[in-house]
């Protein structure tokens, strides 16, 4: 077998670990409680992807440690205003069109959120934008033949794409109708099969402002998610009671997915 077979072995192992979530996503305790603690988990490791995709990128942005490169930043602005108002645009698009005009004596018509489908969507394809910079890291350490490098970068974005199930099927979280295997499987192939794409290209040839507007593709990305993602997780419920139960159920299921993201990337 050649070194680019055993290269790419090496990276769908790498990349397809997303899958290693499933059995977890599918259990009988991704309800209730559950649910709503592994979707807060899920929040705080997309808050944690946000910083670990920008320190990859920083040294690039300022190579002096505090002098911005202009080029760079500005391609990483431009990237990163383009997919989030893309995501923006894709979002609103896909919802239903809310009612011209309010029943009388009712309320003004509401828009409703996307639906879970198109969320999970997004969330994969922001996740899919970073392991592709993560591929391209792979594949330069491999070339550059840097074996100690390389073990510590395997092992880390092994365990962190472990991880990254659980955002992309965070959505589907308590509401099992929805939850096709067919549909999660092509949507965590979606979020894990990018990292072969990175690799095989990180193989034969790199350049940093790749790195900078796919880095920056991936935070616009993942910034647009987030959003929603909180204004589900802290929408009112039936009583104040329940609602503030729940509110600290998020908060710590936030901290505990932004702990989780930082041991498995710093092992």
């Amino acid at each position: 077998m050649s070194d680019f077979w055993i290269f790419m072995a090496f990276t769908a192992a790498m990349g397809l670990s997303i899958f290693l979530s499933l059995p977890i996503v599918y259990s009988k305790r991704a309800q209730g409680r559950w649910a709503t603690g592994l979707n807060a988990a899920a929040i705080g490791i997309l808050v944690f992807l946000l910083a670990d995709i920008f320190s990859d990128v920083a040294p690039i942005l300022y190579p002096n440690g505090y002098v911005a490169d202009l080029d760079y930043s500005v391609a990483f602005g431009v990237a990163f205003v383009v997919a989030f108002v893309a995501l923006y645009i894709v979002d609103n698009l896909s919802r239903a069109p809310a009612p011209t005009s309010a029943p009388a004596g009712g309320t003004a018509p509401v828009r409703p959120d996307s639906g879970p489908r198109t969320t999970a969507l997004i969330i994969a394809l922001g996740i899919g934008l970073q392991n592709l910079t993560e591929g391209l890291v792979f594949g330069v350490n491999w070339t550059l033949g840097a074996l100690g490098i390389l073990a510590v970068v395997f092992i880390g974005f092994f365990l962190q794409n472990v991880t990254e199930g659980f955002p992309i099927a965070s959505p589907f979280l308590g509401n099992n109708s929805n939850r096709r295997l067919s549909m999660m499987v092509g949507l965590f192939l979606i979020g894990g099969l990018p990292t072969l794409i990175g690799g095989a290209i990180g193989y034969y040839w790199t350049n940093d402002m790749f790195l900078v507007i796919f880095d920056a593709l991936a935070i616009g990305a993942i910034a647009y998610v987030i959003l929603p993602m909180l204004r589900v997780a802290f929408r009112p419920l039936e009583s104040r009671e329940l609602s503030i139960a729940r509110n600290k159920l998020v908060y710590i299921g936030v901290m505990l997915g932004f702990v989780l993201g930082f041991a498995v990337n710093a092992v």
